[in-house]
């Protein structure tokens, strides 16, 4: 989680003291932060989560999220972070930070989390392009910790050998768990002798992943791996996020089980809309947030309401965009939506007059919500 996405709800931050900072490629680098006994209660976290870096560089605050490495046996909080061009964030914190120095972290929080089921077999599939690998990580080392039962399968792309981060860590946890995990890596710049594994992850890599890969099963003989799959982790960019959410779930699993993480702004839906609706143009929005009142006009409903306010740069909270989080609810208060899947509110909620903004298509001319909660106009 490397841009900041909007949340409603306040950001607590601690200082905490660095205690290990390494260059992991040309390209990225970690940061470990101790947790002291008396800020533990506040970094009780769950794997795939992030926390947010304050930092001051050059007479500015600023902030930034990073997702964690680390899983919350550790008992600390471990960063990757891909250093971009300029005087960009990330690189203010490589240049600035050293070894001793105690920066701002927020208490830890997110939603690309799963229900850990220690007692059960399951099958895990990871899909991570570049520093995507940081929260899928995160999982993998919990799951391996806490799930003697579930074994994992991760696919990760970078465009070269030299790009892969955390190959150390990630090799040291086949060698522990070589009948449980599985590793394959795809290079889109490199050349390694079997077009399978060459190119990026996307939509045709994942039906020859399935066909090839995860295909006859050991633990049962009248099925393949795919069919045996529980749960899909996915983290990259928003391209690869779209492509390969689509294929899982074109491919037989549901859109509950299928979990993502954006790592940037990304102004399209993850799954498209199935159902056509009439066209209604020029709506009006008037929304609150933030103990603010916003009004705007949208061009039509061709597309969710969520993706519309993202698109026209308003600040709404979200974080799946597939009616699964809850990140994006909201009151309707005035005209009418069509829920198109909701895998998060009750039915009493919903009757109650609460919706998902993702998952929203605007049926009437203007439509008045709210995202302030405890709170109405």
């Amino acid at each position: 989680m490397e841009n900041l996405l909007p949340k409603a709800r306040q950001i607590e931050f601690h200082w905490l003291k660095l205690t290990k900072k390494e260059e992991l490629t040309k390209s990225t680098f970690s940061l470990e932060f101790n947790i002291p006994a008396e800020l533990s209660a506040y970094y009780r976290f769950e794997a795939g989560q992030y926390v947010t870096i304050k930092f001051s560089s050059q007479g500015e605050v600023r902030f930034k999220d990073f997702s964690m490495t680390s899983a919350p046996f550790e008992e600390k909080i471990t960063l990757g972070i891909k250093i971009s061009g300029g005087e960009s964030f990330a690189n203010s914190l490589f240049k600035g930070l050293q070894v001793g120095d105690k920066v701002e972290v927020s208490e830890p929080r997110g939603r690309f989390t799963i229900v850990s089921k220690p007692h059960e077999f399951r099958t895990i599939v990871g899909f991570a392009g570049g520093i995507g690998i940081t929260p899928v990580l995160s999982h993998f080392k919990n799951i391996l910790h806490n799930e003697p039962r579930t074994r994992l399968f991760l696919f990760y792309g970078n465009k070269n050998r030299s790009e892969i981060a955390f190959k150390t860590e990630l090799d040291e946890l086949v060698r522990n768990h070589p009948n449980r995990l599985e590793i394959h890596y795809f290079l889109s710049q490199e050349k390694v002798g079997n077009g399978l594994f060459e190119g990026r992850l996307n939509e045709k890599k994942v039906a020859l992943i399935i066909n090839q890969i995860l295909m006859l099963d050991d633990t049962d003989e009248e099925s393949t791996i795919w069919d045996a799959v529980d749960e899909v982790l996915i983290c990259g960019k928003g391209e690869m996020i779209k492509s390969i959410a689509n294929a899982c779930y074109k491919h037989g699993i549901p859109k509950r089980n299928i979990h993502f993480e954006l790592f940037e702004e990304f102004n399209e839906d993850i799954y498209p809309v199935e159902k056509e609706f009439p066209v209604i143009n020029d709506i009006e929005v008037d929304f609150k947030l933030f103990n603010r009142k916003y009004s705007t006009t949208l061009k039509n409903n061709k597309m969710r309401l969520l993706q519309q306010l993202l698109i026209q740069k308003f600040p709404v909270p979200y974080s799946c965009k597939s009616g699964i989080c809850g990140s994006c609810e909201c009151i309707l208060e005035e005209g009418e939506v069509e829920l198109l899947e909701n895998e998060y509110l009750t039915a009493k909620e919903v009757e109650a007059g609460k919706i998902l903004a993702c998952m929203s298509v605007v049926l009437s001319n203007k439509i008045k919500v709210n995202f302030d909660l405890s709170e109405t106009f």
